[in-house]
């Protein structure tokens, strides 16, 4: 039993028949699937001595590191879907649903910091700043669940709740 072998068996899963498609790539699949396990057990081999840490608490903390990751890239995305994406505005509900989030919870899962993020990587305002920077004044947008501004005459929500 090598607690560093199963752990890396277990965050790297071996592929079942008939699951890549097409199944002569299974192989493959299998081949690329070691290598990650192989790489996975032996940094988590070298942090689990280095810092005198028990494996499964470091694998632990690196899951947590990811996750928090995966937590930052869907903020960082959800900015851009609402702040810059253009033409497209998406509704609330389609990138809740995408992601996991509520409605509610897609409106508040970014902020300032996300958007100056956004903002730094593709190079340009956000469409309200950038409307707005060239004398227009920024779009009417009402905000609900069921529309969030997409087209306000077609919401199914009745128009004194906007």
């Amino acid at each position: 039993m090598n607690p560093i072998v199963e752990l890396a068996a277990l965050l790297h899963p071996m592929p079942e028949p008939g699951t890549p498609d097409p199944d002569d790539i299974l192989a493959d699949v299998r081949e690329g699937t070691n290598r990650k396990r192989k790489a996975y057990a032996d940094d988590l081999e070298a942090t689990a001595f280095g810092t005198d840490t028990d494996p499964l608490i470091v694998a632990l903390q690196k899951a947590k590191a990811d996750k928090e990751a995966a937590d930052r890239s869907i903020r960082t995305l959800l900015a851009y879907a609402r702040e810059f994406h253009p033409p497209r505005r998406y509704s609330l509900n389609e990138l809740g649903g995408a992601c996991g989030y509520t409605p509610s919870g897609v409106r508040t899962a970014y902020g300032d910091q996300e958007i100056a993020q956004v903002q730094g990587e593709i190079g340009r305002a956000p469409r309200r700043t950038a409307d707005e920077g060239e004398g227009e004044t920024a779009p009417q947008i009402h905000s609900c669940d069921n529309c969030d501004g997409v087209d306000p005459g077609t919401c199914l929500t009745a128009p004194k709740e906007h």
